[in-house]
């Protein structure tokens, strides 16, 4: 039955994974002018498929505007978030259709110049996006497209996932994120107009490029239009990765996945909402509800609350970049904070100071790392107060 109903919205939803003449697709963007790539993306409605959700078509355009040359076109390929494993699907099978994106992207706003960042744990990807990126190299060369795209590695930092910090590792420099304003479609890489994509968010793009935006924009809700891929893991009956519509409910999304006995769903990974069972009919996967970049780990009886908190908070505690104090004292003030009310060291009316450095956190921070510690850690302390306060 859960198999059936997974075909059925696979067959209705997939869009990135179906096979493709990608010569077709060229041609296309090719013979669409710079302001025809921008409304198509605007009428599509695509938003960034990294979590953020911000209007592509939107960000095109501002950079399309700037007059400041040359300017640049970066797909961000950190996928660094816990729980998240799509892109490297994409990439691994569909690597054109990403470089497809860039190109169109790269024509919208003007762009002669293209990176591909690409996560330092995704080392065994290296050899076969050289390998596209040479071949598309010289078809947009042999086209007269003043456009090239080159490979940079990260170095495992998951704050480098930040769009500023991301540009300031392809500059060369340790990745820290920026202050903001300027932003990058300003001022970007070596202070230039800069566009940073996500992977899947490209190869949608190129897909509405070769389809045109009613197929898109009639899957999904008015507020999230489209299809997303999702990577499925945790206590779940099906796991991997799924291209799905947006706007379900989380209460259809488990009865397809889930173990039957799914207690609470952790959307949109370390940094997302922890949706507990009495939500599950309420909550929409979407960005009029609980936004996600594609992660979904879904949790049962058995998993103890307590310690996914502090897995998470342990984890962004290591990885902050101490930049900026509210996330480097507030990850270890959480982290341990939790550990001593668990233990009993410190009495339950503890938490209300930390909930409050939480709040402060997510405002405070220089960044969305920093700032979204405050989603898992208000989430779970929340809906399952028993388990973390013995």
């Amino acid at each position: 039955m859960k198999s059936e109903m997974l075909q059925n919205l696979q067959s209705k939803f997939s869009l990135i994974f179906l096979s493709r003449d990608h010569q077709k697709v060229l041609q296309k963007i090719v013979k669409l002018s710079q302001n025809e790539i921008i409304e198509a993306i605007i009428q599509s409605g695509l938003r960034g498929r990294g979590g953020a959700g911000f209007p592509t078509g939107v960000k095109w355009k501002v950079a399309s505007e700037e007059a400041n040359t040359p300017k640049y076109i970066v797909c961000n390929a950190d996928e660094g978030e816990p729980g998240t494993f799509k892109d490297r699907k994409i990439l691994s099978e569909h690597p054109e259709l990403v470089i497809l994106g860039m190109l169109a992207a790269a024509k919208a706003i003007g762009a002669t110049v293209g990176y591909i960042y690409l996560r330092g744990e995704y080392a065994f990807l290296k050899s076969l996006l050289e390998e596209k990126i040479e071949e598309w190299n010289k078809i947009f060369n042999q086209k007269n497209l003043n456009f090239s795209i080159f490979l940079r590695m990260g170095s495992g930092a998951y704050v480098c996932g930040e769009e500023s910090a991301l540009i300031e590792s392809i500059e060369g420099k340790r990745g820290e994120p920026r202050n903001k304003p300027p932003f990058p479609v300003s001022r970007g890489i070596c202070n230039k107009p800069t566009v940073v994509n996500n992977v899947e968010t490209l190869a949608y793009a190129a897909i509405i490029m070769d389809e045109g935006t009613e197929k898109f924009s009639s899957i999904g809700t008015k507020d999230s239009r489209g299809s997303k891929v999702f990577s499925i893991s945790g206590d779940a009956s099906i796991k991997g990765v799924y291209e799905l519509p947006l706007g379900m409910k989380i209460k259809e999304f488990v009865e397809i996945f889930g173990d039957g006995d799914t207690k609470a769903v952790l959307v949109g990974g370390a940094s997302g909402f922890c949706v507990p069972r009495k939500l599950f009919s309420e909550t929409i996967i979407g960005f009029e509800g609980v936004p996600t970049g594609g992660a979904m780990i879904l949790f049962n009886s058995k998993r103890s609350m307590y310690r996914i908190l502090i897995n998470i908070l342990d984890f962004f505690k290591e990885e902050s970049c101490g930049q900026c104090t509210p996330c480097r004292a507030g990850c270890q003030q959480l982290y341990y904070g939790i550990k001593a009310i668990h233990s009993g060291q410190k009495p339950l009316m503890y938490l209300d100071d930390l909930k409050n450095i939480a709040q402060t956190m997510a405002i405070a921070t220089k960044c969305g790392l920093g700032q979204s510690v405050a989603n898992p850690f208000l989430s779970i302390t929340e809906h399952f107060k028993e388990e973390i306060c013995y």
